[in-house]
């Protein structure tokens, strides 16, 4: 008994030993789902994730000038690639870790229909979305508004948020009585949790691929690589599933 529990916290502090940190820039939409994961990532192999959450652009920025990210998790594939076109990435580690769902979202009952008819009928002062400059999900927003012809008539109606946690305060402080937002960010227990919403149907917009890499400066981490496996589990993407996200 003696040697079994010898072994045993000689394994402990050789996993402790071996225990590595990465540092990450996460996407604001996935920033729930993200949470979970990190936590149990931690527990399951000792290495601990530090997450930092905002703007896909604003983090392209951020990695350009220097940031010590290891790991980026955008919201787009786009960013990622250019970051790897750039010599900026560890090649072979890009991949699609969710496939976003867009939606229509008022924290008022009864006010989003479930065919997003409201956008037409234009019942709302305000309409929040996240910067499309800096954010896919504002892009994507755009993209829907261009498809359902209401563009033009809603645009000086629009509150930006320069992500989409952002955006989402909007919404919840009334700031703007609707408004584009994650489907992550307003699901509880497999549907909305309250207010109103319109999922948006994927059919009209580019589908927002999300992919992760590691950085430059995560070469080598060995958390950095850990993490990056642990996306792709069955126990990452229970998680991943259940926020709304495609796989």
């Amino acid at each position: 008994m003696k040697h079994l529990l010898a072994f045993f916290f000689f394994s402990l502090a050789a996993n402790l030993a071996q225990a590595d940190e990465v540092q990450v820039a996460v996407a604001a939409n996935f920033t729930a789902p993200m949470k979970a994961i990190a936590a149990d990532f931690e527990k399951d192999t000792g290495h601990k994730a530090r997450l930092a959450f905002g703007s896909t652009g604003k983090f392209y920025a951020q990695i350009r000038n220097g940031a010590p990210f290891q790991v980026f998790l955008a919201a787009d594939d786009t960013t990622p690639a250019r970051l790897e076109k750039e010599g900026m990435t560890v090649p072979g580690s890009r991949f699609t870790y969710a496939v976003g769902t867009l939606v229509l979202w008022s924290a008022k009952p009864g006010f989003v229909d479930a065919r997003g008819e409201v956008l037409k009928k234009g019942d709302f002062a305000h309409l929040a979305l996240a910067n499309p400059k800096v954010a896919p999900y504002g892009a994507a927003a755009v993209e829907v508004m261009e498809k359902l012809g209401v563009l033009e008539s809603l645009e000086p109606r629009f509150v930006l948020g320069e992500n989409i946690a952002q955006t989402q305060q909007f919404v919840v402080t009334g700031n703007a009585e609707l408004g584009f937002v994650a489907l992550s960010q307003v699901m509880k227990n497999g549907k909305v949790g309250e207010g109103s919403a319109w999922v948006v149907p994927a059919k009209l917009h580019t589908p927002i691929r999300q992919d992760a890499v590691i950085l430059a400066s995560g070469r080598g981490n060995a958390a950095a690589e850990a993490l990056m496996e642990y996306l792709k589990s069955a126990k990452a993407a229970a998680i991943i599933k259940s926020y709304g996200y495609g796989l």
